[in-house]
């Protein structure tokens, strides 16, 4: 079977992805102080988001009747008085995946500097690394829950036409409203991905690295990597496993394994998939392991 501790990574470095990373209770040092304060402003609002989203119903009904009712005001009215609210939670959803995305680019800062190999880096600062985790975990868990609820959708292209056909009689479309038509169109962009989370961090990957041409590509794939590998390495080395507190920290693993796979393959110029890729996607994971079930709503520690 090969050697364990390299079945995820190809020799990154001399012990890539063999230290045990604690997602549970790592703790920032005085170096890393500052970006910790400032991430975990974002993802204790991640919380927030995540139990809104989980909790979004939609106005199915009443835009239903809208529709098969076009001429009775009363039915209009309140199909946009149910929708407006809806739309404006869609927003504060929208505007915090800017602020992930901010977030992210303050870890890579810190995680992919020349001065220490991946492994050094996630080891040495392993409260930033339980950040970065967090953020791809709560990536995932976002986009889960999108995929599964259609009304998000439906209620923002009736939102939509609501708009067009207000401005073509001449009404105020925007008054009184908390998204105005250039607000809408960068929201129907996001909301029309399949992922929109996973898309937006993927793309602030790659901008972050035409940004910092300084910074050569391989410090950021190689820590997407490393950090897929320490994710696999916890999860198939009964030492490291152990020391989990809760069974959840399996399903963190696998979520956040399964996000660094993604970023890197859209970050790495040749991609996750061929062979000669720092990940040997083969050897990932393909069950969960059957203590853990994926229907279970995300626990605390882990947003």
């Amino acid at each position: 079977m090969g050697n364990l501790i390299k079945v995820l990574t190809r020799d990154i470095d001399n012990n890539g992805g063999n230290f045990f990373l604690d997602f549970e209770n790592a703790q920032p040092s005085q170096s890393e102080t500052a970006v910790w304060e400032k991430v975990n402003q974002v993802l204790t609002e991640a919380r927030v988001i995540l139990d809104d989203l989980q909790a979004y119903r939609g106005a199915g009904e009443e835009i239903r009747q809208a529709i098969q009712s076009p001429g009775v005001e009363g039915v209009q009215e309140k199909a946009w008085s149910a929708v407006v609210p809806l739309v404006a939670k869609l927003k504060t959803f929208y505007e915090f995946s800017q602020k992930l995305e901010s977030s992210l680019r303050c870890l890579l800062d810190v995680l992919t500097t020349s001065a220490s190999t991946p492994t050094q880096h996630l080891e040495q600062k392993q409260a930033l690394a339980r950040q970065f985790a967090h953020i791809m975990h709560f990536t995932l868990r976002f986009d889960e829950l999108k995929m599964t609820n259609p009304a998000i959708q439906n209620d923002f292209s009736y939102y939509r036409r609501t708009i067009s056909r207000m401005r073509i009689n001449n009404l105020s479309a925007d008054a009184g409203n908390e998204v105005n038509n250039e607000l809408a169109n960068r929201m129907s962009l996001f909301y029309a991905s399949a992922t929109p989370m996973l898309k937006t961090l993927s793309d602030a990957t790659s901008k972050f690295v035409s940004d910092n041409p300084d910074v050569p590509i391989e410090n950021t794939t190689d820590c997407l990597s490393t950090m897929a590998s320490v994710c696999k390495v916890m999860l198939e080395t009964p030492e490291y496993r152990s020391r989990f507190a809760s069974e959840e920290t399996v399903l963190f693993c696998l979520r956040v394994m399964v996000g660094v796979i993604i970023l890197y393959d859209h970050v790495h110029p040749a991609g996750a998939f061929v062979k000669t890729s720092n990940i040997d996607v083969h050897d990932v994971p393909r069950e969960m392991p059957p203590s853990v079930n994926s229907d279970q709503s995300t626990p605390t520690q882990f947003l």
